[in-house]
């Protein structure tokens, strides 16, 4: 009954923050667009009131006209809308669901002791100092000079982002460190908005209703924490779906893989940045397309030409009875799954045949499978399954 309530658990709040984040990324999305599509105010009176910029746009059967001020309107409104919520709602159910499945089941999902020999404990407490550690080094960024040199603070920020994928894929499991990577991104954005972007606006507010001309001072810097949020996005989102690709995370150069995704996704972004001010070079689209080209041919599964004995369907039994059904059936003696993982099971010949093709990619191929390894597969083990799938294959 305990794993059952807490699948319950794991499916709720993984759809809060599935919601919470769609909420907060396409706010996050939308209103760079809109900044970046401001027009002069046709109409003169708006500039007089401090109207900067509008722009006019459809949407569901409706016309909309928003205007920004170049510092605050003389009249403030009733009714001020923030964007806040869902960014914090987003990081909190994120790092619940970190602590439920990452660090609730830390010896299956967050340890793989073939990478480093951890306790749940210190894995637990290195993890959470890789999120805090990321966020107190951007922030020091953000308040030195450097921040005044975008070209050299990029680059900077993207040598310290390859450390930090190199350091968590030497520490944890490959798919614990793309999480972590992901968590410690959006712990960064989130903070952003929770001590920068939100207490400046706040700031901007108090100034404006004591009647006082507002500092642009907290303005710009919440501003440029924005625009570096709106990049940090893309490779937040991979990481979100990562685990469903083992051909990247359980990969030998497995950080070097996360740099290239994170790297080709804000590529991505500053294409379509650039192209929301206006005409933009294509030039970032096209690296982005040639860098997951060249990926996924490194990626490709290479062929093993091999002369070994031929194997019988029995030793490959063998070696799943020993390394897979504990999970993998229809009673798992695993106490981490009470059911079998994706309804995969190999209580009998007909569904180890029937499973073949998945046997062998995540065994051989992806090599992911037993997760953690934790049943131990040696790699003697993995060879019997691929010349055995080799060999069937070979026979159709």
């Amino acid at each position: 009954m305990e794993a059952y309530l807490l699948d319950w658990l794991n499916l709720l709040v993984r759809w809060l923050h599935f919601i919470t984040g769609i909420a907060w990324i396409g706010s996050s999305l939308y209103f760079i667009w809109l900044d970046n599509h401001l027009e002069a105010p046709r109409d003169p009176g708006d500039t007089d009131k401090g109207v900067g910029g509008e722009v006019w746009s459809v949407h569901g059967g409706g016309f909309y006209h928003a205007q920004k001020y170049k510092r605050a309107p003389t009249r403030l409104p009733e009714n001020l809308h923030w964007f806040k919520w869902e960014a914090y709602w987003t990081w909190i159910s994120g790092m619940f669901l970190l602590g439920l499945v990452y660090f609730l089941g830390a010896e299956v999902y967050l340890i793989d002791r073939s990478v480093a020999d951890l306790s749940v404990l210190v894995a637990i407490g290195s993890a959470l100092a890789f999120i805090a550690g990321g966020w107190i080094v951007y922030d020091l960024m953000c308040k030195s000079s450097l921040a005044n040199h975008d070209g050299a603070f990029a680059m900077i920020l993207l040598l310290l982002s390859g450390a930090l994928a190199w350091g968590l894929c030497q520490l944890f499991s490959g798919r614990a460190a793309y999480i972590l990577f992901g968590s410690t991104l959006g712990t960064i954005m989130v903070a952003n908005v929770f001590f920068v972007i939100i207490p400046g606006q706040k700031q901007m507010l108090a100034t404006a209703e004591r009647g006082e001309e507002p500092d642009p001072a907290p303005g710009l810097r919440a501003k440029l924490r924005s625009v570096h949020n709106t990049y940090f996005t893309m490779p937040v989102l991979f990481v979100m779906t990562s685990n469903h690709y083992a051909m990247t995370y359980s990969h030998e150069y497995n950080w070097a893989i996360l740099i290239a995704i994170s790297v080709a996704g804000g590529l991505v972004r500053v294409y379509f940045v650039a192209r929301h001010n206006g005409k933009a070079s294509s030039l970032p689209a096209v690296l982005a397309v040639v860098l997951l080209v060249v990926l996924a041919a490194i990626l490709s599964p290479r062929s093993q030409v091999g002369h070994e004995a031929t194997v019988t369907f029995a030793q490959v039994q063998n070696v799943i009875n020993a390394r897979c059904t504990s999970c993998h059936s229809s009673a798992p003696v695993h106490p981490a799954f009470p059911a079998a993982p994706l309804g995969v099971m190999f209580d009998n010949d007909a569904q180890i045949l029937a499973e073949a093709d998945r046997i062998h990619q995540q065994t051989v191929v992806t090599r992911v499978m037993p997760i953690g390894n934790l049943t131990a597969m040696t790699e003697a083990e993995r060879q019997i399954i691929d010349q055995w799938y080799r060999t069937l294959k070979d026979g159709q």
